[in-house]
């Protein structure tokens, strides 16, 4: 077998080495993709068994979205090796929609609004292509990258809302994961290297119960085989929840974009295809269509797994496919996901801190593609400077409408994205500058 095919996008590499790299990539993200679910049950106050369920089939959905993108259904999927998942940008909207229409309110606006990116991305994006040069998409890349490192930190102190939240114990273990990545990463060759999130991820639980961090009585509880059941909860439409939502699947859609870029420039070197885009884009809308039937919030690529790509070069679509049948199986046997998900958070966070700023590392690559010109390190400045300097600051956006707050209060990405697509638009070509320049020179010589 050869081992470099698990560097190639197609290909199937054994599956010793598919299976712990595709599991490297499942319990990169599996946090993340069950805690949205866990907030909104509990704003809510959802039963156990509801809740319990809700979590089965965001797993379930979350592997069949996954194997879509990697294994493309018609024009739907990047044929990339994207992890799909619950997304958190999703978690304020459903969280003002369920307080006052409930579950089946957000589930119904889920619905419209994995049909509108559908649309979008099938019918818009085509036309919009040309605005998203290396110097865009890193600009979205980049601070997508940044959004996510208090995530990281938050995790590595235990998570938001422990009470042992930043303990030295959980920052001992966080660390000790992060120490064990990097020897791996750095200090070791072959399959030990590129399995390095995997080990930390293995070494981190293990420690991490013998410090009393895990409680395994809770496997007792699950049972050992459940179908994820479609149309459970029902849907309710209402035209203010569906507005929305929507604004919230068009900050999706910037970040999706975002996502593919870093995974082709980072793992790939190269640019992203039109095809690649509209295809990721449209199995978006599919896995959140989905989301919806089968009662959760909304999929969306996973930043997590970008971090991995960018860390280990691995960009096989076939092991990213082989994690995607474990996260079906965790969502069929519900014991498997419960074993996964008592992973603790500073676990989680010692691996994090090391992925989320592989992102920021590949947005500033991806920057640099093209020459930092006066032009181009304006557009970064100022989209950096305002775009991302407004998200930091809290109230910023209060006195806006609720429709405004959704789209630029909750999501780090957007106006950076939209402040670098109009300079792009506006700023003259760099063509144009050097000839400026060159006049001035004669004029200076002579």
């Amino acid at each position: 077998m050869n081992k470099k095919i698990i560097y190639q996008l197609d290909g199937r590499p054994s599956l010793t080495q598919a299976i712990p790299l595709g599991l490297q990539h499942i319990l990169a993200m599996f946090v993340g993709n069950v805690t949205p679910l866990i907030i909104i049950s509990n704003i809510l106050n959802l039963d156990l068994q509801t809740k319990t369920s809700l979590i089965q089939c965001a797993m379930f959905v979350s592997g069949i979205v996954t194997l879509i993108q990697c294994y493309p259904v018609g024009p739907i999927g990047a044929k990339l090796p994207i992890v799909m998942g619950t997304s958190f940008g999703f978690v304020p909207a459903a969280t003002a929609i369920g307080t006052k229409y409930g579950i089946q309110g957000i589930l119904g606006a889920c619905l419209v609004g994995a049909i509108f990116q559908m649309l979008l991305g099938g019918f818009v994006l085509k036309h919009i292509r040309k605005y998203f040069p290396p110097v865009v998409t890193g600009i979205v890349v980049l601070t997508m990258g940044i959004s996510l490192l208090p995530t990281g930190v938050n995790y590595f102190a235990g998570g938001v809302g422990a009470s042992d939240f930043a303990s030295p114990s959980n920052l001992l273990l966080g660390t000790i994961v992060l120490i064990t990545v990097i020897f791996f990463k750095q200090y070791t060759k072959g399959m030990l290297s590129i399995s390095s999130v995997l080990i930390g991820l293995v070494v981190g639980y293990i420690v991490a119960i013998p410090m009393g961090k895990i409680d395994f009585s809770s496997l007792s509880q699950a049972p050992l085989l459940s179908i994820p059941v479609p149309f459970k909860l029902g849907f309710a439409f209402h035209i203010d929840a569906i507005i929305a939502m929507i604004f919230v699947y068009m900050v999706s859609t910037v970040e999706t974009i975002g996502d593919i870029t870093a995974i082709t420039n980072s793992g790939l070197n190269r640019e992203a295809k039109e095809k690649e885009i509209i295809g990721g884009v449209l199995a978006d809308g599919l896995g959140s269509l989905m989301g919806a039937i089968f009662n959760v919030l909304p999929n969306t690529s996973f930043g997590q797994n970008v971090g991995i790509v960018s860390m280990t070069k691995i960009v096989n679509r076939f092991v990213v496919a082989t994690g995607a049948c474990i996260l079906i199986l965790a969502g069929i046997f519900p014991k498997v996901g419960a074993l996964l998900s008592l992973m603790p958070s500073s676990v989680l966070g010692g691996a994090s801190i090391v992925m989320f700023s592989m992102i920021v590392v590949s947005g500033i690559k991806l920057i640099t593609t093209d020459k930092l010109t006066e032009r181009n390190t304006m557009i970064l400045a100022v989209s950096l400077g305002l775009g991302l300097g407004v998200a930091y600051v809290p109230g910023f956006f209060d006195s806006f409408p609720e429709s405004i707050q959704l789209i630029f209060g909750e999501s780090k990405t957007v106006l950076p994205a939209i402040l670098a697509v109009i300079l792009n638009i506006v700023l003259p070509k760099e063509e144009f500058i050097s000839e400026n320049i060159d006049l001035s020179d004669d004029l200076v010589k002579a």
